[in-house]
């Protein structure tokens, strides 16, 4: 049968397609403990893209999905194996708040022990929270938004202690810049606001403060810094609710691929996961790069599915995932 030049440009540019799909990212292999964390047949699923930044995502055991935010869209998503995409959240972030000419959405989002939804608001330049079930979307509720009676920046990735406390950073990505008028604090922070409601600052010390996680023990917190300059993440002490013996856990500013130490979470194993350079780069607990996640765009943040069976990435325009072991 004679084939048509149209539907032979048809058939290639479909079967080029799908080629690209399954070829577009690959786990780079430095290390064979690498491969205890994920299988050596582990292929990289987009389940979704056309986003304008993804950020934030959360594994929600209620909706059985994942929750993540489009900051510049101030939207938030949700994906799950039945439904597919849907808009969860709209807006997500900035609801006229506070004042911000940027008016960008949320950026990271945890659960709380009881299955709330807790949302660094860049837009409101609070931490806010919306009350379970989550299938049943109520209004925010702020938790905390300033320290000495300024307003944050934009608060930008959040964690919670054991006992309840919750540690956030307060970068300034949403607002115009370093010198944007409406900023009132003079540094870029990390802060504790204890379960009582008292904030206190734990360090001022780094340019771009954003991603943020502990040890499985509790007793070390990670920090990211975002900084082209200072592209690294540090490890901390954590001891009675603040930080002592900074020094650096990996440091990636003499790497060449695209991307900036951003978010980061640590598996049951102790390995981290960290999103930065050329994709999510996975560290041993001592600060060794095992190997590096390359994913299709700048990765931005990464969840851990139910009990740890797949790493949810978000990546620039995609929402992407991996099969763990």
């Amino acid at each position: 049968m004679k084939t048509s030049p149209l539907y032979a440009c048809l058939f290639f540019l479909f079967t080029s397609t799908i080629i690209a799909q399954k070829t577009i990212d690959s786990v780079e292999r430095l290390d064979p403990e690498i491969n205890r964390l994920i299988p050596e047949n582990a292929v990289i699923e987009i389940l979704a893209d056309g986003f304008s930044w993804s950020e934030g995502p959360v594994w929600v055991p209620e909706l059985k999905a994942v929750l993540f935010t489009d900051v510049p869209q101030n939207k938030a998503y949700r994906w799950d194996e039945t439904n597919g995409l849907q808009v969860y959240l709209d807006p997500s972030g900035y609801t006229a708040y506070a004042p911000n000419e940027k008016k960008t959405g949320a950026n990271g989002l945890i659960l709380d022990p009881k299955g709330n939804l807790l949302l660094a608001q860049h837009g409101d330049r609070r931490i806010a929270k919306m009350l379970a079930p989550l299938e049943t979307k109520s209004s925010f509720i702020t938790l905390v938004d300033s320290f000495g009676e300024k307003r944050f920046h934009s608060p930008n990735d959040l964690i919670l202690s054991s006992n309840g406390d919750l540690l956030f950073t307060d970068p300034p990505y949403g607002l115009n810049g370093d010198k944007d008028p409406l900023r009132e604090i003079e540094f870029n922070g990390v802060y504790r606001h204890s379960s009582e409601g008292e904030t206190t600052l734990l360090y001022s010390g780094l340019t771009r403060p954003n991603g943020l996680a502990f040890s499985r023990d509790e007793s070390i917190l990670y920090i990211a810094n975002s900084d082209p300059k200072k592209n690294l993440w540090m490890a901390f002490d954590y001891i009675d609710g603040a930080l002592e013996n900074s020094r650096v856990f990996f440091d990636a500013t003499a790497f060449k691929q695209p991307g900036l130490a951003d978010g980061l979470k640590v598996h049951s194993s102790g390995a981290v996961f960290a999103t930065g350079p050329g994709g999510v780069l996975v560290f041993s607990a001592q600060g060794k790069h095992l190997g590096t996640i390359r994913t299709p765009g700048r990765a931005a943040n990464c969840a851990f599915g139910d009990n740890e069976d797949h790493l949810y990435i978000t990546a620039n325009k995609y929402l992407t995932r991996i099969k763990l072991n």
